[in-house]
């Protein structure tokens, strides 16, 4: 009488996530709903986990904000659905804007002398973001200042318009004149990254409803409590040996060896890097050549924020009015400087948890952003009060110039998966928590973790663009039963 033949479960992979961001959490989550397949551990150099969507208290401790990262649009339905599975809510919130100061400010919520002298530029600008749009291939590698002054367009509608707000909402800083003019073009035209709808007589005509996050480092904390990975704060990864083979005895097949800032190692079959470029070029220690070529393609800057409550520094600065309550406010240095910002939020007009404790006593919290420190010696920090200033913070923020657009982003795909590496974050494409977050699920769909969010039409149809775009393969809503790994070879750039 023959014996029945048990079918044995293939091993777990012992998955390593470098970083707690949101790029990292997102892809522990998501793995992490497959125990029978994954054993997961996160690495975090942080005592909290969050990376750049930080928290921090200020003024003794009476009052929590949101750092760096602030809220999104409703087309960021990777982060809504995250948000929503474990109980937390956004908060709507009007953006209204105010650009320049003096006869050179306008906004996206009323007239402007500016968008009236500069209308029949902002109209000739929509017929050139079309033809942009339609030759998207060919303008990847060109910068957008390059397009604007081959075509005559004035200073001022280039460095008062066009520069300032793309900064603002794409994180590219000083740096915007050197963005791919294909970049900017979805700013204003893709249905589903567009923050604004363009408007051939005042560039922006309306407040479009955006969401605020809430506490952030409560959203990440949770997740991380809820689910199924081991968060490891206060370990930052020091080195990482791929094709470490397990000595005699030893279980399974890893082939990764890390060792965290303290001298313990532990073996993984896999590794996601979920943090900053320059941090995976200093802990990798054996990286193929390609991977070392393409991710010092990734360039980095250095920005300074500080958080105060000088309302004198920001009526100096800014030409602003109360009556308006706007929320953000950006201003470009005069003269030979004319194509870099500075740019100021005013916290207390849309951070649900500061707009009723600070607007009820009639106060502002603001943050100030000064951008590259290589430009220091322009920036306005040293006019803040002392006495006001409640916190600061310095940050390296990766650069969205042509070049990043040309020989990283398209290029990436063939690096996913070599030696069991994987590659996650905003800077893997465009700086934005939406991006961060599908770029973690990315990555776990790649090691075979089904894809969460199927039954949301927009959130399939903007993973898949990523996942085509950063992975070279297609297939958000379909199950994923086994571990993929195919190396995809499609040079395309969508």
């Amino acid at each position: 009488m023959g014996q029945a033949q048990v079918k044995q479960q293939p091993p777990k992979k012992r998955v390593l996530v470098v970083g707690a961001g949101a790029a990292g959490i997102a892809c522990a989550w998501s793995l992490s709903r497959f125990p029978e397949r994954f054993e997961v551990e996160v690495w975090e150099a942080l005592s909290v986990p969050g990376g750049v969507a930080s928290s921090h208290t200020v003024k003794d401790g009476q009052h929590v904000i949101n750092d760096q990262v602030q809220g999104g649009a409703p087309s960021y339905r990777h982060n809504l659905r995250l948000l929503e599975m474990f109980g937390f809510k956004p908060t709507p919130v009007m953006m209204r804007i105010a650009f320049g100061v003096g006869r050179l400010q306008w906004t996206n919520h009323s007239p402007s002398e500016l968008t009236a002298l500069l209308q029949p530029e902002i109209a000739r600008f929509g017929r050139v973001l079309t033809w942009i749009k339609r030759l998207e291939p060919l303008f990847v590698f060109v910068p957008i200042d390059r397009v604007l002054r081959l075509l005559r367009f004035s200073d001022e509608f280039r460095y008062q318009m066009v520069f300032p707000l793309v900064a603002l909402f794409f994180g590219t800083g000083n740096q915007t004149p050197h963005v791919a003019a294909a970049v900017i073009a979805r700013v204003f035209l893709d249905p589903d990254l567009r923050l604004f709808d363009y408007c051939p007589q005042r560039l922006l005509n309306s407040v479009p409803e955006m969401f605020a996050f809430p506490v952030l480092e409560e959203v990440w904390t949770t997740i991380a409590r809820k689910s199924n990975f081991k968060l490891c704060c206060d370990r930052p990864l020091a080195k990482l040996v791929r094709q470490y083979a397990p000595p005699s005895g030893g279980s399974g097949s890893a082939a990764i060896l890390a060792t965290d800032a303290a001298g313990v190692s532990a073996a993984f079959d896999e590794v996601v890097f979920a943090c900053d470029a320059e941090t995976v070029l200093r802990t990798m220690a054996n990286p193929t050549w390609l991977e070392r070529r393409l991710l010092r393609n990734v360039r980095y800057y250095t920005d300074f924020c500080l958080t105060h409550e000088d309302h004198g520094y920001m009526a100096r600065m800014y030409d602003i009015r109360p009556e308006q309550r706007d929320n953000y406010f950006v201003r470009t240095y005069p003269g030979r400087d004319r194509d870099k910002i500075e740019m100021s939020f005013n916290l207390s007009t849309y951070q649900p948890h500061l707009k009723v404790s600070m607007c009820a006593a009639g106060l502002d919290i603001y943050q100030t952003y000064y951008l590259d420190a290589k430009l220091r010696h322009l920036w306005s920090d040293s006019q803040v009060g002392p006495s006001k200033v409640l916190a600061s913070r310095w940050m390296r923020q990766f650069a969205h110039t042509w070049t990043h657009f040309a020989f990283w982003v398209p290029w990436v795909r063939f690096i996913q998966g070599t030696k069991h590496t994987w590659y996650c974050g905003s800077y893997t494409m465009v700086n934005t928590q939406e991006i961060a977050v599908m770029s973690g699920l990315a990555a776990a769909l790649r090691l075979g973790a089904d894809y969460p969010f199927p039954d949301d039409p927009l959130a399939v149809k903007q993973f898949d663009t990523y996942l085509g775009v950063v992975h070279g393969v297609r297939g958000a809503g379909k199950p994923t039963t086994t571990m993929t790994t195919t190396r995809v070879s499609a040079p395309a750039f969508k």
